[in-house]
């Protein structure tokens, strides 16, 4: 069987039943396929170092997993990425075998420390780093008392690397209604920590302290609770919108990407980090937004800017098929993560304790959400433009109450709302005034 191996070969392939020893196929640079008289198939790797040849097993051999399936064996474009790198050791003049073996001992070693590192030490650690920097001593001696009365008895002893969301919501729940404001405020002392944690490679995966998008969904509005009901998610002044959008071209990732484009449309968030490249059509510079992904259940047309058209002429290296997202996640064949949008501005609005948030609501002092950029569009049309109110809510897609000028206006005004959009990328564009700190 000459040259390397293909998936059929590898498929095919059995023992021949002649001989009781492995039976070994050459994929090429050291690389074997081993079939065991038992049936099983394993890959070897086979090199030479100080004169002595030597084996190193590179696990069992298995199909690629389906989509959504667990990967089980090693399959053939991962037996040759582990032979590589069994290669590029031995270049370094190290032995792989015992570079693993290294390798192995660190990681053993790395999770015994993790299973040793508590919350209540994680979080007394944390807080003694971060006391220089908060300069009010009763502001320290809150975070001590709420973590000790509230976080400590439930999660104090338990590693940091096997906290989960029940454990979180053991601590809140408790006092979620009847102390909503300290409940709060020890919801993110405890995210705080776990970041921290994890910044410090002692856990790993998604916070299960977060509030959007994970903890919301568990427990009712801290502001419903204390009967502050807001009328609006919390939205920059369209002042800013420059200045922002700015800051945002300074951090070329897919998720500033995916907000700026969700700035530059107008539109919501599951509706841009849903979108397929299949659903837009460049020559005419439209997006169709399918049914299922709108609030309203109703397709909704697009019109694209300039500005939005070259977010995408940005994302398209990262395309690998006509379905694929246009913003797509770490995941394969997964979209960009909402908590990736929240995270983001999280950064931007990133200060030392004290210092004032730069990016927030004019009316309310409140971090900027992705949904409020929604709201200063809106306002953005109705003063600062001559655009008819009609228009701005078809560009918003919000549905028509008065259900008999519902019946008559069937049309989408997508030609009127290319003016509009095209006049919001530029003003986008414009570099305003950063905010005052």
């Amino acid at each position: 069987m000459g040259g390397r191996l293909t998936a059929k070969e590898i498929e095919a392939a059995a023992h021949p039943g002649t001989t009781g020893r492995p039976v070994r196929l050459h994929d090429g640079d050291g690389l074997y396929l081993q079939l065991a008289p038992g049936g099983s198939k394993s890959w070897l790797y086979r090199y030479t170092l100080a004169g002595k040849a030597r084996e190193m097993g590179l696990g069992a051999f298995g199909k690629p997993a389906r989509r959504g399936e667990p990967q089980i064996g090693v399959p053939l474009a991962e037996a040759r990425d582990k032979a590589a790198e069994a290669r590029k050791v031995l270049r370094n003049g190290s032995d792989p075998i015992d570079h693993r073996k290294t390798a192995q001992r660190r990681e053993a070693a790395d999770r015994q420390r993790a299973e040793a590192a508590t919350f209540r030490a994680l979080a007394d650690e944390m807080v003694s780093s971060r006391e220089a920097e908060w300069k009010n001593p009763k502001h320290v001696q809150q975070w001590k008392n709420t973590l000790a009365s509230y976080a400590y008895p439930v999660l104090g002893n338990l590693p940091v690397s096997e906290i989960v969301t029940d454990d979180v919501l053991r601590v809140l729940k408790p006092i979620w209604t009847a102390k909503p404001e300290t409940a709060s405020r020890l919801r993110g002392r405890i995210e705080r920590v776990l970041a921290y944690a994890k910044a410090r490679g002692l856990r790993t995966g998604d916070n299960p302290a977060t509030w959007r998008g994970h903890l919301a969904e568990s427990l009712p509005s801290p502001r419903r609770v204390q009967g502050k009901i807001p009328g609006h998610h919390a939205a920059l002044p369209w002042q800013q919108i420059g200045a922002f959008m700015a800051e945002l071209g300074r951090e070329p990732s897919s998720s500033s990407r995916a907000l700026s484009f969700l700035i530059l449309t107008a539109t919501r968030t599951n509706e841009v980090l849903g979108a397929r490249w299949r659903e837009f059509d460049l020559a005419e510079k439209a997006w169709t937004v399918p049914a299922a992904r709108m609030k309203a259940k109703k397709e909704h047309r697009v019109p694209l800017s300039e500005p939005a058209l070259a977010i995408l002429e940005a994302m398209k290296p990262l395309a690998t098929r006509p379905d694929s997202f246009v913003f797509p996640g770490r995941s394969a064949g997964a979209p960009l993560s909402q908590m990736a949008l929240l995270m983001l501005l999280r950064r931007l609005n990133a200060v030392a304790e004290g210092e004032a948030v730069p990016w927030v609501d004019g009316r309310t002092g409140e971090a900027i959400t992705a949904h409020g950029f929604r709201s200063a569009f809106r306002d953005w049309c109705g003063e600062s433009t001559s655009y008819p109110t009609d228009l701005a809510e078809a560009a918003l897609a919000h549905a028509i109450r008065d259900k008999t000028v519902a019946a008559y206006a069937r049309g989408d005004l997508f030609e009127k709302r290319r003016a509009l959009m095209e006049a919001w990328g530029e003003f986008c564009g414009a570099l305003a005034a950063p905010p005052t700190c």
